[in-house]
């Protein structure tokens, strides 16, 4: 039996502690930690802490997740990777590529695989099925990816480059999964904006991402969208397309609930799941596409 704690205590840190608690073989939820002290309690851990690190530092504790904000990500990872305990982190994984890759390299100097990366979409149901009939050459060889992703609303603090870090960092990490293959570089383009978005923030945008082998990819990304949560994915091949069943949630939560769970039974049974580099690569993208939309043009990707 794996005795897992979970670093925060809002809606990741919830999600997560709830199906630890009671929907994944092999796994224990033993301790919760977060600042509000409170908010840790509620979710009925046996132990419960304000510091992070001491959860992290805990003799009763075998593994880690990590759904705290992004900013403290990289220190509770590096403290996981000293610790030698396996750790899930939420996306994105580092706020900077420069502080992914900080993790890469402290992972490669202890020798061992210990962290995962919450890109829980490699285990939705009509994702899997999606790799599994392109990778059968369903469709031919790939040529065109048309992907969207809409929220209903965002919270106040999302600003417009939030929209590329914090929500399409999935397809940043999907297509390439999908695909078997790096992004070369990005470009945003923006249209108008819409009405229902929050005055300054760029919402929607258009993300055109290029992949090593020539397959071009765009992203509508638009978080303003109000009437639902709908995230669509159609692969265009020589010989026909693949697409996602049309599924619109009310939000992430429901859409991919099952992703979760498949996400964490994989990882308590130590299957493959995203890892430190796909956070790494997922990063990069990120910071090629803010770049790209600050400056208008399109971007390379700086994964060497």
């Amino acid at each position: 039996m794996t005795r897992v704690g979970v670093v925060g205590a809002g809606l990741m840190g919830t999600i997560h502690a709830r199906l630890l608690a009671s929907e994944v073989p092999g796994a224990r939820l033993v301790a919760v930690a977060d600042p509000d002290r409170a908010a840790a309690e509620r979710l009925e851990a046996p132990a419960t802490y304000e510091d992070g690190f001491e959860l992290i530092a805990a003799d009763d504790v075998d593994a880690v997740v990590v759904a705290s904000p992004v900013f403290t990500h990289e220190p509770f990872v590096l403290a996981c990777i000293a610790a030698g305990k396996p750790v899930l982190c939420e996306k994105p994984l580092t706020a900077t590529p420069e502080a992914a890759w900080r993790i890469v390299e402290a992972e490669r100097a202890g020798g061992s695989h210990l962290v995962s990366v919450g890109f829980m979409r490699r285990f939705d149901p009509g994702y899997v099925e999606l790799k599994a009939r392109l990778d059968a050459g369903a469709i031919g060889r790939p040529l065109l990816v048309h992907c969207a992703h809409r929220n209903p609303f965002v919270h106040a603090f999302f600003d417009s480059a939030m929209i590329i870090t914090d929500s399409a960092v999935h397809e940043a990490d999907i297509l390439r999964w999908l695909l078997g293959e790096e992004i070369s570089s990005v470009d945003v383009r923006c249209p108008r904006a819409s009405a229902r978005a929050r005055e300054g923030l760029q919402d929607p945008q258009l993300i055109l991402l290029q992949m090593a082998s020539g397959v071009l990819a765009d992203v509508e990304a638009f978080v303003s969208a109000g009437y639902g949560y709908d995230i669509r994915c159609e692969i265009v091949g020589e010989d026909g397309t693949l697409a996602l069943p049309v599924d619109v949630s009310t939000g992430f939560e429901q859409r991919f609930a099952a992703a979760y769970g498949h996400e964490l039974r994989a990882w308590i049974a130590g299957e493959a799941v995203a890892g430190a580099a796909d956070g790494f690569a997922a990063a990069a993208v990120c910071a090629a596409g803010v770049e790209s939309l600050r400056s208008g043009g399109e971007v390379p990707v700086r994964i060497g």
